[in-house]
C-alpha cells in the first residue's frame, strides 16, 4: 500500500465522495446503491448505444437498470435465465429461431413492449450500416430476416446455421446483448445514427434521473411492469448511482469510507488495505484468490512458423518449464488460479474442462524443468554455461508484451526468469498498446507473446476452440482474421483438430457427444502447443455490505459479479438492506 493510499484512506472524505453524497441528498444513503464507473462519461446526453463502440453509453447504468435483455446467461449453470423473453425454439439445423416474449412488459412511458419493437429494432440495425456497435454488427451479419408471428412471438431466419444465436445476441454472454428499442420513439427518427435518444426510455425498474461526466443517477420506477405482473419484486434500492471513482486509490478511499458499494478491479494490496479500514467489504472469495474468474484466461502465443519454435517438442518444452503457481503467487499476488486448460473456469464450462483433464491433457500448476530440458536436448541442443546451444546458435526467445498493464509485464518478467534458469536466453520485448494490437499480434510479428486470444467460451467450447482452426491461417505479414490463429498453427495435427472443431460448430448446445469430442480435439492441440495457457484472468471486485447485502459470491452464486454488464439487473434485484 503506497503512502498516498494510506493518506487518502485516513483523511476526510474526498471531493469525489462529497459529490456522491450531494447528488443523492434527496434519497437517503441507505436507500442508494453506488457502483464504481471506471471511465468518464464523454457525452452524458447521448443514449444511442447503437453507434457506440466503447460501451460507455450503456454501462453507466443504462443497461443495468433501464434497458433489459431478453435473457441472461448464468455462468454457473450454463442456462439462459429468461428475462424479457420466456424461451425459444430452434429448427433442426439451427437456421431458424422462434423467441417467445414475456406478457405484460411495458416501456416506462406506458407503451406496451412487444414483437413490433423487436422486429423494428432488428430491421433498423440491418438497414443502417452506420450503426456500428459490436452487438449491432454481429446481429447484422447473422440475420437474414425477422418476422412477427404474433404480439409475443418473433421468428428469426439466419444466413447460416448457428446454435449459439440466442446466447450470442440476446443472452449477455459477455458484457452486453443486442438491446431492443421502443418502436414508437425510434420510428419517428429520420437518421437513427444521429439520434441521441435523450431522455432515454426503457423497460427496466429504474428511469433516468440525471448524468454528468462523472456520474449517472437512476431512480426506481414504482410502476415497473415486473412487479405488476409478478415477474420480480421491486428492487430494494430506491436510487442507483454510477460514479466515476477516478482510479484505484480513489475507489479504495470511497470503499473504506462507505461512499461506494461495489468497486471496479483493484490489486490484492489495495483490497487488503481497504479491508483493514472497513471490515464490511467482501469479495467473490472470502480468502485467496479473492477474485472471480474473468472470461479471458491468460496465455502465451507461440509463432509456429519461426524456428526453433516451429518444432512442437520445443513448444512443449516451454510448457514444462513454466511454473504457473509462481506466476499466481508473485506476478498477480495470489489473486487468481493456474489454468488447467484453455478455458475459463466457470461451472458452465465444467463438463468440457473435466473431459479434457480426464483425457490426460490438463496442465500442471508446477514446473517440470527436467522434462522440458530433456525435450530440448532430444532436439540436439546442448547446455553450454547459462544457455543451450546448437550449431553455434544460442537458444533464445523474444517475448512481446503489451506495456499497458503491470499484470502483463510482471507475468512475462516472471516467465523470462523461469526460461533463463532453464537455459533459454529469453527476454521481454515491451511494446505500446496500439503497436501490440495493430502490428505484433495480427501480423504474426513475434516469436512468443502474452495474450488472451482464447477468450470467448463461457458456456460452450466452440467459441474459443474455433479460433485455432486451419481455415484462419494466413502467411506471416498478412492480418489474421479476427485475431484468430495468429500462431499460424498449420500441421496435420492442426487439420485433425480443425475437422473435429468444425463439426462442433453446428452441433446443438448440450449435445451429449460434445465433451468427448472436445477432449479428442484438445489432444491434438496439447501435443503441439501452438499456445500455452497460463493462469485464469481475474477481477478482484470489492463489494460493501455496510448498506447492502446479497452481493454475488462463490457461496452465493446466482451469477458472476461483473456489475457493469447487462446482467447487472440480477445483482440489483438481489440486494437487500443491511439493516
Amino acid at each position: 500500500m503506497t503512502g498516498t493510499l494510506k493518506y487518502l484512506m485516513t483523511t476526510a472524505v474526498s471531493t469525489l465522495a462529497l459529490s456522491a453524497v450531494a447528488v443523492a441528498q434527496d434519497v437517503a444513503r441507505e436507500d442508494t446503491v453506488i457502483f464504481d464507473l471506471d471511465r468518464t462519461i464523454q457525452d452524458p446526453e447521448n443514449f444511442n448505444w447503437m453507434t457506440d463502440g466503447t460501451g460507455i453509453r450503456r454501462m453507466h447504468g443504462a443497461h443495468q437498470t433501464m434497458w433489459e435483455p431478453l435473457f441472461i446467461l448464468n455462468y454457473g449453470t450454463g442456462e439462459l435465465d429468461p428475462w424479457l423473453a420466456t424461451g425459444f425454439e430452434a429448427n433442426g439445423d439451427s437456421t431458424e429461431f422462434t423467441i417467445t416474449l414475456r406478457d405484460g412488459v411495458t416501456w416506462s412511458d406506458g407503451e406496451a413492449f412487444n414483437a413490433d419493437d423487436v422486429v423494428f429494432t432488428v430491421e433498423m440495425a440491418k438497414a443502417n450500416e452506420e450503426l456500428t456497435a459490436r452487438e449491432v454488427a454481429t446481429l447484422r451479419s447473422q440475420v437474414a430476416g425477422v418476422e412477427k408471428i404474433d404480439d409475443l412471438t418473433v421468428k428469426f431466419t439466419l444466413n447460416a446455421p448457428n446454435p449459439r444465436f440466442v446466447v450470442e445476441n440476446f443472452g449477455v454472454r459477455i458484457f452486453g446483448s443486442f438491446l431492443i428499442m421502443p418502436e414508437h420513439i425510434w420510428a419517428a427518427q429520420e437518421n437513427p445514427a444521429t439520434f441521441t435518444f435523450y431522455p432515454p426510455v426503457g423497460t427496466g425498474p429504474y428511469t433516468f434521473a440525471s448524468a454528468a461526466s462523472n456520474r449517472a443517477i437512476w431512480d426506481r420506477n414504482d410502476s415497473w411492469w415486473g412487479a405488476a405482473t409478478g415477474f420480480q419484486d421491486l428492487p430494494e434500492p430506491q436510487r442507483v448511482v454510477f460514479l466515476e471513482s477516478g482510479g484505484e486509490e480513489s475507489r479504495a478511499q470511497l470503499m473504506a469510507t462507505n461512499q461506494l458499494d461495489a468497486a471496479q478491479n483493484v490489486s490484492v494490496g489495495t483490497f487488503e488495505a481497504i479491508k483493514a479500514q472497513n471490515q464490511a467489504v467482501m469479495t467473490w472469495h472470502d480468502g485467496y484468490p479473492y477474485a472471480a474468474a474473468d472470461p479471458c484466461p491468460r496465455q502465451m502465443e507461440i509463432n509456429t512458423t519461426v524456428a526453433p519454435w516451429d518444432n512442437p517438442n520445443m513448444r512443449r518444452a516451454v510448457n514444462h518449464i513454466i511454473d504457473r503457481n509462481q506466476i499466481v503467487n508473485i506476478a498477480v499476488e495470489g489473486a487468481t488460479t493456474p489454468s488447467r486448460t484453455m478455458f475459463a473456469e466457470y461451472g458452465s464450462m465444467a463438463p468440457f474442462i473435466d473431459a479434457v483433464v480426464e483425457a490426460g491433457h490438463g496442465l500442471s500448476p508446477t514446473a517440470d524443468v527436467a522434462a522440458g530440458q530433456a525435450l530440448i536436448e532430444a532436439e540436439g541442443w546442448t547446455r553450454n554455461g547459462d544457455y543451450y546451444e546448437k550449431d553455434g546458435e544460442t537458444l533464445s526467445a523474444a517475448i512481446h508484451v503489451n506495456s499497458a498493464s503491470t499484470e502483463y509485464t510482471r507475468t512475462i518478467d516472471m516467465i523470462v526468469e523461469q526460461l533463463q534458469r532453464a537455459g533459454i536466453d529469453a527476454r521481454s520485448v515491451p511494446v505500446e498498446n496500439s503497436v501490440f494490437w495493430g502490428e505484433v499480434l495480427p501480423f504474426g510479428s513475434y516469436e512468443m507473446t502474452y495474450s488472451w486470444l482464447s477468450c470467448g467460451s463461457v458456456n460452450e467450447p466452440w467459441t474459443s476452440m474455433g479460433r485455432y482452426t486451419v481455415a484462419d491461417v494466413v502467411p506471416v505479414g498478412e492480418r489474421s482474421p479476427g485475431f484468430n490463429n495468429t500462431a499460424r498453427w498449420d500441421s496435420p495435427a492442426a487439420a485433425s483438430y480443425s475437422e473435429i472443431v468444425d463439426q462442433l460448430e453446428g452441433m446443438a448446445l448440450g449435445d451429449a457427444a460434445i465433451p468427448g469430442m472436445v477432449a479428442e480435439a484438445y489432444g491434438y492441440m496439447a501435443a503441439e502447443m501452438p499456445f500455452i495457457p497460463l493462469v485464469q484472468s481475474a477481477k478482484l471486485l470489492p463489494m460493501n455490505t455496510t448498506y447492502w447485502t446479497g452481493w454475488p459470491s462463490n457461496e452465493n452464486y446466482y451469477n458472476h459479479p461483473f456489475h457493469w454488464w447487462n446482467s447487472g439487473h440480477q445483482i440489483i434485484h438481489n440486494l437487500e438492506r443491511a439493516n
